[in-house]
């Protein structure tokens, strides 16, 4: 046992099952046995409730870790909610805001038990690979609700209303983790296989670009973090380049259709649409208070369209303020990382420090509680120093003295 870290209850893997759960969100597919919005709102929003409950039940005496990332987290509040009160966005705003409040509430009281291991690491990859099981399960049960028309083929939630980008997200996510874990020796490769193949099969299925980016991306830049100290590192690293350039000479073509998923090239270049809407919002007239501020937090959207942009999102919703912090957040943590000494802590955190930084630029999400922001919240926890711990005797620490007994009192 690492004498240096305290241990974590098992309540804490459940609150994080929850928070989870809360930010799966309520748009998507239809299911196979429709769901009311109301009712998987109801759901989700008591997801967070319960969340918050057991970690202060888990935390009375309020023990808290202060760090940078939860310090800029909490001032996100502060536009969010001068803007909301404005109720431009309607009463919907201050509802996401108290969402937010809660959220960024429950981070906090779970910060006490960050202390630089893996923890929360497992806690993530387990949590979203039971979403995961739940995808593979509605494509079992029905393919065609599975992998519907309406998305071009692409695999979304039948049990549970999921895009493609949101099960892209965490096939990606928890594939880069385990094996980075593998990586560090702190799992085993049968057991690691039984996350990576279902979760990489769910990814091509899900044909996003993004994720895929993310992936590749991320874990390049984490294990070359770990290739000077690292044997297992480097040779992975070896066979994965040998591998990625069989693939890209043996399956171009069948790679760039992957990749291009049926689209004309005009469709491409403006981002599947996307372009077309960030402009709009960049156009729209705006005074200065909304400018600074925002409108307020919202849907995500603008003029009915998502706007699939964290950072316009935030400028959007938050204003430059938002924007700011936002990006004090991503240069904060991505600047310790770069400073602490390698380890698989680091490589973790960096793998999820720049998925959300690519992810960032067609998936909105980082002003608000979303997955986004739990992924950082790990890479904050993995980054975390240890706690310190106290000797046993300020005298002498390598001395034991005598303790009188006590009789035991029952009240």
């Amino acid at each position: 046992m690492d004498h240096g870290r305290t241990t974590t209850p098992k309540t804490v893997g459940i609150v994080w099952g929850l928070l989870v759960l809360n930010t799966l969100g309520s748009a998507g597919a239809k299911t196979i046995v429709p769901l009311p919005r109301s009712l998987i709102q109801m759901v989700t929003m008591g997801a967070l409730v319960a969340a918050f409950t057991l970690a202060l039940a888990v935390n009375l005496r309020l023990r808290l870790r202060a760090g940078a990332f939860m310090f800029l987290l909490t001032l996100m509040l502060v536009p969010s909610v001068i803007s909301s009160a404005q109720l431009e966005s309607g009463f919907g705003a201050l509802f996401r805001c108290a969402r937010l409040a809660l959220f960024v509430g429950t981070l906090w009281l779970l910060s006490r038990w960050w202390d630089g291991g893996t923890t929360f690491v497992r806690h993530h990859i387990r949590m979203y690979f039971a979403v995961l099981g739940s995808v593979a399960a509605g494509l079992v049960i029905s393919p065609g609700a599975a992998l519907p028309e309406l998305y071009g083929g692409r695999l979304v939630g039948a049990l549970w209303p999921l895009t493609p980008p949101q099960i892209g997200q965490y096939a990606a996510v928890i594939t880069g983790l385990t094996v980075l874990l593998v990586l560090g020796r702190r799992t085993d490769r049968a057991g690691a296989a039984l996350v990576i193949v279902p979760s990489l099969v769910l990814l091509a299925l899900t044909h996003t670009r993004t994720a895929t980016l993310g992936l590749l991306i991320g874990l390049a830049l984490a294990i070359g973090s770990l290739i000077l100290t690292s044997a297992a590192a480097r040779r992975f690293f070896t066979w994965a380049v040998l591998c990625a350039a069989v693939a890209a000479v043996g399956f171009a073509s069948a790679l760039q259709a992957w990749f291009l998923r049926g689209q004309s090239q005009e469709h491409f270049t403006s981002l599947t649409g996307r372009a077309k809407v960030w402009d709009a919002l960049l156009a729209a007239p705006r005074t200065t208070t909304e400018q600074v501020l925002g409108v307020g937090l919202g849907d995500k959207s603008f003029g009915g369209l998502p706007i699939d942009n964290s950072w316009l999102a935030v400028y959007h919703e938050q204003g430059l303020t938002g924007v700011a912090l936002v990006a004090a957040i991503i240069v904060v943590l991505g600047g310790v990382a770069l400073l602490r000494p390698p380890s698989l802590s680091r490589a973790c955190a960096i793998f999820l420090i720049s998925y959300c930084a690519i992810a960032s630029y067609t998936e909105a999400g980082l002003g608000d509680a979303s997955p986004y922001l739990l992924h950082l919240a790990v890479a904050a926890s993995l980054l975390a120093a240890p706690s310190p711990v106290a000797p046993l005797d300020a005298r002498s620490p390598s001395t034991t003295y005598p303790v009188p007994a006590r009789r035991s009192e029952v009240t």
